[in-house]
């Protein structure tokens, strides 16, 4: 028997154990480059129905296939009253409109996908594996949903059995996850083509959804390990001054019966991988004397297959990297104008060291100057290395205007209505705030004429759009106004007090004239006495020269009444009349007069004329009269009585 099939006889006594016990079995080993790659392509919604030596399933255009069916697409939603999970994307992620076959299995268990997979290599053991999500969600069907229980199956092409494995029960979860299974197995000796069979094993009901995808055959065998002579990381840096050379170093593990190298190289970041003539031992050196990013890794198979790349397994990435001298292009922001904040940058580096005026220095690839000054213009020098030693030094001026030197001018003084000037310097634009009482806010010398008291700021800039401000205070002092209050009246020989009133600022008031004031004409409130009817009026004074202001009061002055209580109209002369003193000054007063029987005698407005002692022009006899004197003006009734003596 030959040493092939001996190993070959091992390997699947193995795999048999494994799967007895129930386990499955990714490869634990060293994966070469997939050889099958099932990904169902992309593109827009449906995809296109699978060949039907694939499945006997229907082919549904529908995103939601009903039992039996199935269809290709790159999303799902609202199935099945969203009893089905939303998929967005494929398993892939970064796969755009990438499709997925998604299964609503059959109610009778049976295959539902069988494939062909051709140019294997014999003797290889390979690691068949495939990503697959219950498309239920875990609370439909009353959360007694079927769950998906798929056999995966690897089969001669005339049918006979090479390994199988079965998923048991794929869970219904509450959210979408995906879970790659699958196992390993090896191609008996004179194969070179095998066929995938995936059985439902699940009965029918509600449930037993599924999604697949990314379906593949790697080779699998022993770990093949790889790093260098001289580090323990997988990635190594030096500069391209160093011309290092550089030695790579691997092997495999137990597995092989007679192991086979191949150093290989990518060029696209590991896309694709190309042997490296001569390099078939377990070592590999070379000298790097040009910058860039270098991926290398070592492959192994048997010996009689090393020269098939699909054949073979691959160890983990090696990366040499080898610097560039860098070019750090220092630069900075400026000019800048003072206090504003300088923003230093370098680049194509790993560690910064820069240095510059006042002392400064900073570790960072972006360093900021802030609060900037006069003293921090000047050259600033950047030290830069990279991860490999490459060292470069360069440097940038910062340049940096003084602010300019705003003044506003001396604060004013103004009369309401009035104005003044004002007058800023130190800057070629001018901006002043606010607006309110300003001819002009972009002018350096405005006529300034606020309702109040207002403080006026100027914002100055210069040339280099550099900004500074001040402040000038205009006070407006209110003109004077004066309110010598309402008319008074009063009796003779009785006071009365004025009620005047004064507004603006820095005023002084007096009234005018001086006299019968019985205590002090500056008072707003002076209580007055004239004998006779008068006229006062309140001169109000502004200190800071805004004006005067006048306003005049009238006050009333009524005379003491002098009732006599007798009077003998017999023509003789003498007291032939009813004369009532002061009563004249009284112009509304009503006066009347009344029998013993209350029958009016006598009535008189105003009392141009004493009354003669007549009722309707007949003398009226001698007795007793009784009168009511109203003197209107709010003054009290004057009531009594006056007796006709013949």
């Amino acid at each position: 028997m030959s040493q092939a099939v001996v190993k070959y006889y091992l390997i699947s006594l193995i795999l048999v154990l494994h799967t007895l016990a129930g386990m499955a079995q990714l490869c634990n080993g060293s994966l070469g480059d997939p050889v099958v790659s099932i990904t169902f392509g992309s593109g827009n919604n449906p995809g296109p129905p699978l060949p039907s030596s694939v499945t006997t399933y229907t082919y549904s255009s529908s995103i939601c296939p009903n039992d039996g069916s199935y269809t290709i697409t790159n999303s799902t939603s609202g199935c099945f009253s969203n009893t089905w999970h939303t998929l967005a994307q494929d398993h892939t992620p970064g796969d755009t409109n990438g499709y997925m076959m998604l299964v609503n299995a059959s109610i009778d268990p049976g295959t539902f996908y069988v494939d062909t997979v051709n140019n294997l290599c014999s003797g290889t053991t390979y690691q068949f594996s495939a990503w697959i999500l219950s498309l239920l969600v875990s609370s439909a069907c009353n959360g007694a949903g079927i769950s998906p229980n798929i056999t995966f199956r690897i089969e001669t092409t005339t049918g006979g059995l090479i390994q199988s494995y079965p998923t048991g029960n794929i869970p219904n979860l509450s959210a979408p996850v995906w879970t790659q299974y699958g196992f390993y197995f090896s191609l008996p000796p004179g194969l070179s083509s095998v066929v995938i069979r995936m059985v439902n094993n699940a009965p029918g009901g509600c449930g037993n959804d599924l999604a697949l995808d990314d379906i593949q055959f790697r080779p699998c065998g022993p770990k093949v390990d790889a790093g260098f002579a001289t580090a323990t990381s997988d990635t190594i840096n030096y500069c391209v001054t160093d011309n290092q050379s550089i030695t790579l170093s691997g092997s495999a593990q137990t597995g092989f019966i007679n192991p086979a190298f191949q150093w290989q190289q990518s060029l696209d970041n590991g896309a694709t991988w190309t042997d490296i003539p001569g390099a078939t031992t377990g070592t590999y050196t070379n000298t790097f004397s040009s910058a860039g990013s270098f991926l290398y890794r070592l492959t192994a198979a048997e010996a009689a297959n090393i020269g098939i790349p699909r054949c073979r397994v691959a160890s983990n990435l090696l990366t040499i990297v080898i610097d560039a001298i860098p070019k750090p292009n220092a630069g900075n922001n400026s000019p800048v104008c003072a206090g504003k904040p300088v923003t230093l940058v370098a680049s194509d580096a790993k560690l910064y060291t820069w240095t510059g005026p006042n002392n400064f220095s900073a570790a960072a690839a972006s360093p900021v100057i802030t609060p900037t000054s006069i003293a921090s213009q000047g050259k600033y020098y950047v030290q830069v290395q990279t991860n490999g030693g490459c060292t470069a030094l360069d440097s940038t001026v910062v340049v940096i205007h003084p602010l300019p030197v705003a003044n506003a001018g001396a604060d004013a003084s103004i009369c309401s209505g009035n104005t003044t000037l004002l007058n800023a310097t130190g800057g070629t634009i001018y901006a002043w705030t606010p607006a309110a009482g300003l001819s002009n806010t972009s002018i350096p010398d405005p006529l300034a004429s606020p309702a109040t008291t207002t403080t006026y700021i100027v914002q100055v800039y210069d040339q280099f759009n550099c900004t500074a401000a001040d402040s000038v205070l205009v006070t407006v002092f209110k003109s004077p106004a004066a309110n010598a209050g309402p008319d008074k009246q009063m009796v003779a020989g009785q006071t009365v007090q004025l009620e005047g009133a004064a507004s603006g600022d820095s005023i002084s008031y007096y009234w005018t004239p001086p006299l019968y004031i019985i205590n002090n004409a500056t008072s707003l409130s002076p209580v007055v006495s004239p004998p006779v009817d008068f006229t006062y009026t309140l001169h109000v004074v502004s200190a800071e020269g805004c004006g005067n202001a006048i306003d005049a009061i009238f006050v009333r002055v009524f005379q003491k009444v002098m009732i006599p209580n007798s009077f003998s109209p017999n023509g003789d002369g003498i007291n032939d009349g009813w004369v009532i003193g002061g009563l004249d000054t009284y112009p509304e007063s009503v006066t009347e007069v009344f029998n013993r029987y209350g029958q009016q005698v006598f009535r008189s407005v105003g009392y141009p004329k004493p009354w003669d002692g007549t009722y309707n022009g007949k003398p009226l006899p001698v007795g007793t009269y009784y009168y009511i004197i109203d003197r209107k003006n709010g003054f009290p009734l004057l009531s009594s009585w006056v007796l006709i003596i013949r």
